[in-house]
C-alpha cells in the first residue's frame, strides 16, 4: 500500500477505530489528572477538567461507532469470543462510565458545596476500566502480546 494513498488509508477496514480511540482516552485521563490537581490545590471547580470530560464524552461516540464498524467489516458480524468480546464489553462499560461522570460533573458544577469524594472514587474506577479496555485493544490488535 502506498503511504500517500489517502483513499486506501481512510477506507481500511479498521484504521479509523485505531486512530479515533486515542482521543477519548487522552481527554478522559487528562480530565482526571486535572480533577485530582484541583482537589490537591483545594479548588473543586476547575473548568479545564470539566471541558476535557465533555470532549472525552463526545469523542466516545465515534470511537464506539468505528469499533462496531470494524467488527462488522473485518469479521462480518460473527459472534465475538475471548479478548475481542472482553474488549467490546469493557469498551461499552468505559463509555457508560465516562457519560455517567459527565452527567454527574454537570450537576456538581451547579453547586459548589457538595463534596467530590464519591465522584473521584468513581473516576478512579473509570480510569481502571479505560486502562483495561485499552490493554485488551492492544492485545486484540497485536500491538501487545497476551499474558
Amino acid at each position: 500500500m502506498n503511504p500517500f494513498d489517502l483513499k486506501a488509508a481512510l477506507l481500511a477496514k479498521h484504521a479509523q477505530h485505531v486512530v479515533v480511540i486515542h482521543f477519548p482516552i487522552a481527554l478522559f485521563l487528562v480530565s482526571c489528572a486535572f480533577d485530582f490537581l484541583a482537589r490537591w490545590r483545594r479548588n473543586q471547580n476547575l473548568a479545564t477538567a470539566y471541558y476535557n470530560l465533555v470532549a472525552a464524552a463526545m469523542t466516545t461516540l465515534p470511537a464506539v461507532a468505528t469499533g462496531l464498524l470494524a467488527w462488522q467489516w473485518q469479521l462480518d458480524g460473527k459472534r465475538l469470543t475471548g479478548n475481542l468480546r472482553l474488549h467490546l464489553l469493557s469498551g461499552l462499560a468505559s463509555t457508560g462510565m465516562i457519560w455517567l461522570l459527565y452527567s454527574w460533573r454537570k450537576r456538581l458544577r451547579k453547586t459548589t458545596d457538595q463534596p467530590m469524594h464519591a465522584y473521584l472514587a468513581m473516576e478512579l474506577i473509570a480510569v481502571l476500566a479505560v486502562s483495561l479496555t485499552g490493554h485488551l485493544g492492544g492485545i486484540v490488535s497485536g500491538v501487545e502480546a497476551p499474558g
